[in-house]
């Protein structure tokens, strides 16, 4: 794996950015948008995915970044468990939620698979020499 510079640089970091776009489209577009609470919960874990995954790169260490990429696949599970309520509240139809719901379980995959690369690896990061 080349040396990423920026989180920016990070596929799952886009990919969390993509999503998060789509909820934020979601939420302009939709009767959602009138669902205060539910709006403002799906927006602030979809945001949490892409945030957590930049904070933790920006750490300087693969202990700190693999605890954050940890939260962020929290955030991408609990996004997943509230479209289902968007879902029920008959925001989405059932072509939007399977395939959101399938691009969170991807992420969520992949962003594991990035801690088990990170597992194996010894840096630990700068501030830790």
């Amino acid at each position: 794996m080349a040396t990423i510079k920026r989180f920016e640089d990070l596929e799952i970091w886009q990919e969390a950015r993509e999503l998060s776009k789509s909820i934020l489209d979601i939420s302009k577009n939709s009767k959602l948008n009138q669902d205060y609470k539910l709006r403002d919960q799906i927006k602030a874990s979809s945001g949490s995915v892409m945030d957590n995954i930049s904070e933790g790169f920006e750490r300087d260490g693969n202990l700190e970044f693999r605890q954050f990429l940890s939260i962020a696949k929290g955030s991408a599970g609990e996004t997943r468990s509230q479209l289902y309520r968007v879902f029920d509240s008959e925001y989405i139809s059932k072509e939007q939620l399977e395939n959101l719901t399938n691009k969170y379980e991807q992420l969520s995959k992949r962003i594991s698979a990035f801690i088990s690369y990170l597992n194996k690896k010894d840096f630990k990061g700068n501030k830790f020499k």
